[in-house]
Parts: C-alpha cells; structure tokens; sequence
C-alpha cells in the first residue's frame, strides 16, 4: 500500500487502478488517496507537482487518537492508544499514517478564543458550560495532535460558504443540514431583527428567503476579520443519524429536486431492472441504493450539503469554532449559547421539527431499522467514510 497526494482525476480510469480501491481521506481540504491492490511504486507520475510524497518513512511523529464507548453518544476524553482497534482499523484501510503539515500560508486564528462569560449569571448553566469546555479543549487537541493546521487547497471563499453571518451579536453560525440548521436560520432571521419570533417562520422563508448574510459575500478583508473577532458556532451530529434523517427527508417524501435529479440517477445505476416509472420519476429510492451512491468513487451525481461530511462543510481544524454544540443535546447547548452572546432573554431556540412533523424523529431505534438491510461491510464502509467526523467531535463508535 502506498499513499499517493494525487488528484483522483489522475486515478480514476487509470489502467493501473481499476481493479484498486481509491479511498478519499479528505480533511480540511488536503485530499490523500489510499491505492489499495496493486503495488503503485513502479508507476510514478511525471508530473512534478503530483509526485507522491514518501510519508512512510517520515521521521516526523504522527499522534492519532481513539475513542471508547460511551453513552449519550460521546466518548471520553481522547487516549493516545496506538494498538486499538480504531488504529488498527485506520491503517488497515488507510495503508499508512496520515501526516498533515501546518500552513503558513493563512491569515486563520491560531488558537480558539475564550468565551466571553460576562453575562453568564445563572448557575443552572455550569454543567452545559463545563460539556462545552471538554468539546472545545477535545477538537482543538484533535486537531493540533491529529491533524495539525492541514495547508488549505480549497479557496478561501469556498471554505467559508457555509458560514452565516449576525453583525449585531457578532456571531458566525456554520450550518450543518439535518443537525438544527432550520432553527437556527431562525434565530439568526431574529437576532438580525427580520423577525420578531422564531415561531412563525416559515421554512420556505428559512432556505429560500435570501435574508441572510453568508461570509463569502464579503471581501477578504471582512472575512479575516470576522473569523477572528466573532464567536463562531457549529452544531453537529451523529453521522449515521445524520445520514439516515437527510436520507427520510429527501427520499421518502414527495420532493421536486431531490427525486428528479439524485433519484433518477441512483435508481438508473443501482437498481436493475428498474420500471419505466421509477427512472422517469426518481421516486422509491431504497435506502440500499442511496447507499451504493455514496460509497461509489464514480457517482452519477455529485455531493450534497444533506449528506456531506462535517469535515468538509465547516473546516474544523482551519475555522478554530469557540462553540461546538450537539444535535443530541440542541436545546440546552442553543439556550446556554444565547445567553453566551447576549440574545433577548425572551428568545429561545424552537423545539418544533421543521418539516414532515408526523414522522418519529430520526434516533438511533430508527437507524438500526435503516442499518439492518445493509451487509456488515456496507455499514463499515460508512463508518470509514464519515470517520473523521465521528472522531473530531467525540462521537461513539456505532455497533457495525
């Protein structure tokens, strides 16, 4: 196994490749491929720029960090533990250890910030704020012993473009789909006073409306430095929940995007057989075949925010974050950040689901449902691709 830092596009449909698998280690814009199969050394690129680097007898150290199980969906604090599992696992599909390089390049914040607690009166709220400090101490030494400060390939405009801005409170809110993001946009919407409540917004309002401001529409100059004077916030969630929520939501629901251009070309590709209906349609995707699509390295379409690895979203080891909350703990950790920033006391974040309000909420009884008509290698393959979330925000391990 050898690690190559070459663009996929020089692999995929390489003679050399095709009966490999190209695995996409992706974090914060440093893209490593793992060519697994055949032995690669004999076939270098010519191109210089793409020549692989040997990272297997770097003398510089590697610190990778695991996690135990735990309940209420974290682990305890990282251990360095190189003959666990979760390594063992890690350089068996990865082939190597994974070597990040700090930039030099940016103008991002080294370190996060303290929060402000000058109006952090009640007491009620010191155990939510003790979590807090854990999840913030915990990414931040994921990142600088794990993953260090990785050299940005991305544009800075696309590394901030999920990012929504409340010049008022001076508060940057990266959006995660499917972990709150609609309520949020809400409370933003009156933080920014374009509403007086967060309970009559509607969602077309919400995603649609254009009402507000996102990082990338303002120049270099505002974008630095906001990133480095507002409070910057992300909420996340378990992945495989994550993954099966946007899934109920896109999939199993009349939608008049989502089914004509994902359906349409999961179902041509994946279903054999399929009925003239359901590859006019796009309609009856089987959790199965969505599957499929996201493993494969050759989709017919591309990405989307819904399902899209936190990782590559919000930047969490670039955009040092002084917020991280968690969908599993949304109301309490929303309200304690409200009062963090000084919203109107009046103001609290909603409690309603956005859309589908009939539906049970996408927990983990419900994706044991979902994960059951998968084969044990389908589901690890889904671990293996939403691995770095799961291990830069603490999540458990799920039962594969």
């Amino acid at each position: 196994n050898t690690l190559l830092t070459t663009p996929r596009s020089m692999l995929e449909g390489h003679t050399l490749f095709n009966s490999s698998r190209i695995i996409d280690l992706q974090n914060d814009g440093v893209i490593f491929y793992c060519i697994t199969g055949k032995n690669p050394k004999s076939h270098m690129f010519e191109d210089p720029k793409h020549k692989p680097e040997n990272l297997l007898n770097s003398k510089r150290p590697t610190r990778v960090f695991t996690e135990t199980n735990h309940s209420q969906g974290e682990a305890p604090a990282l251990r360095r533990n190189p003959g666990s599992p979760t390594i063992q696992l890690i350089e068996k599909q990865q082939g190597t250890k994974i070597l990040f390089r700090k930039s030099s390049e940016t103008n991002w914040s080294v370190d996060i910030r303290p929060l402000n607690k000058s109006l952090f009166t009640d007491s009620k709220w010191k155990r939510i704020d003790a979590t807090q400090e854990k999840r913030r101490s915990f990414l931040r030494e994921f990142c600088k012993k794990y993953s260090g400060v990785s050299r940005p390939q991305s544009h800075v405009f696309h590394m901030v473009s999920r990012i929504y801005v409340e010049d008022k409170h001076k508060i940057l809110y990266c959006e995660v789909p499917k972990a709150g993001c609609s309520n949020w946009k809400r409370i933003l919407m009156v933080l920014n006073g374009l509403a007086p409540s967060a309970d009559n917004i509607s969602h077309d309002a919400v995603h649609y409306g254009k009402h507000l401001k996102k990082l990338d529409s303002f120049d270099l100059k505002g974008i630095y430095s906001r990133l480095n004077t507002y409070t910057k916030a992300v909420f996340v969630r378990d992945p495989m929940e994550r993954l099966v929520s946007a899934f109920r939501d896109k999939f199993e629901h009349p939608n008049s995007y989502y089914h004509p251009v994902f359906g349409k070309a999961i179902i041509k590709k994946y279903r054999p057989n399929a009925c003239e209906e359901a590859l006019n349609n796009g309609s009856g995707v089987k959790f199965k075949e969505f599957i499929h699509y996201l493993l494969d390295s050759h989709r017919p379409v591309g990405m989307d925010i819904h399902w899209e690895k936190v990782s590559k979203l919000c930047y969490p080891c670039l955009i040092h974050y002084d917020f991280v909350g968690k969908f599993e703990t949304l109301e309490e950790d929303a309200n304690y950040f409200l009062q963090l920033i000084g919203a109107p006391k009046e103001l609290k974040f909603p409690n309603f689901k956005d859309r589908h309000s009939s539906d049970k909420r996408t927990n983990a009884q419900v994706v044991g449902q979902y994960l059951k008509d998968l084969t044990r290698t389908e589901r690890q393959l889904i671990y293996d691709f939403y691995y770095l979330d799961y291990l830069m925000f603490n999540y458990t391990t799920p039962f594969l």
